[in-house]
């Protein structure tokens, strides 16, 4: 596993100039660029070509589909493979006609099959989306708000507050716990028959990342761990969290004690791992994946 290479959803897909937030004029510029693309969501589902490759359907700023749109549902997002990029989020009740061939996904299901860059891009939309849906109304006084900086600020529009809301994310740590010979992988129910993962969960107020591995681990094996080794992170837009992923130790033979949280919890060989059976470990796409990944190519 190249240490360098970037998480899906990650990496430098967009040039995101965000100095381009703070001009006066970023929508007249955008409307008036024909090079110009628009990703189009309508909720937490975007508009995508339905293909065996699938790709996102990026409209012109002369499409129908636009026309008329209201500015204050428009994101300039940043620069697209050299393209100047805006989210363009349709009212989910306004009747509306999309291009033949393509339709609304989700991008969840979508995101294995997209070109990288795409997915990266359609994940970055998606939390905006997901963000400026819940700030409509100011969270301190109730009155409703509008946006700023070209999508990327939300203010309260009563004059005696004027709260500034700038989009958040939930951090989540996850971790690979390890004794070295075996890795700890648990289940939750529902998931299909034999998938396992490593173990995540939220960070809590007035919690270290190194906490809260240490806790989550704790709560949901029942495990102690030390020596708890930042590897890398990933965006996860399901809805806004930020996934930041750990190595950890354990002591060996270090009894499972599953809680409330996971169905079942065990500890794995690698060999057990790579085989065709159980554990079933999750898509090549996830954080998950990366972190099994890498302590199996540990022992060369």
């Amino acid at each position: 596993m190249d240490p360098d290479r970037p998480n899906f959803f990650a990496g430098p897909y967009i040039d995101r100039r965000a100095e381009e937030r703070e001009s006066a004029d970023w929508l007249e510029a955008a409307l008036a660029d024909d090079r110009a693309l628009f990703v189009v969501s309508r909720g937490t589902a975007q508009l995508v070509r339905k293909e065996a490759q699938p790709a996102i359907e990026f409209l012109p700023p002369s499409h129908p589909l636009l026309r008329g749109i209201d500015p204050r549902r428009l994101v300039l997002l940043g620069w697209f493979r050299g393209s100047r990029c805006l989210l363009a989020e349709i009212d989910p009740v306004t009747p509306f006609e999309v291009p033949a061939g393509t339709g609304f996904e989700e991008l969840r299901a979508l995101a294995p099959g997209l070109p990288a860059d795409e997915a990266g891009l359609l994940a970055y939309a998606r939390a905006l989306s997901i963000w400026r849906a819940r700030h409509r109304y100011c969270g301190l006084c109730g009155a409703p708000t509008v946006p700023d900086r070209a999508g990327h600020l939300i203010r309260c529009t009563k004059e005696s507050c004027l709260h500034e809301f700038f989009p958040r994310l939930d951090p989540a740590i996850i971790v690979l716990v390890t004794d070295g010979e075996r890795a700890l992988l648990g289940r939750q129910p529902g998931w299909a028959p034999g998938r396992y993962s490593t173990i995540a969960g939220f960070v809590e107020p007035g919690e270290s990342l190194e906490d809260a591995v240490a806790r989550e681990v704790m709560e949901e094996t029942g495990v102690h761990v030390t020596h708890a080794r930042y590897d890398s992170s990933q965006p996860w837009p399901f809805p806004s969290s930020l996934m930041i992923g750990f190595q950890a130790r354990a002591q060996p033979g270090a009894r499972i004690v599953v809680g409330n949280e996971l169905e079942d919890a065990q500890w794995f060989t690698r060999a057990q791992i790579r085989s065709d059976g159980i554990p079933l470990i999750p898509p090549s796409h996830s954080i998950s994946y990366r972190l099994i990944a890498t302590w199996l190519e540990g022992d060369g």
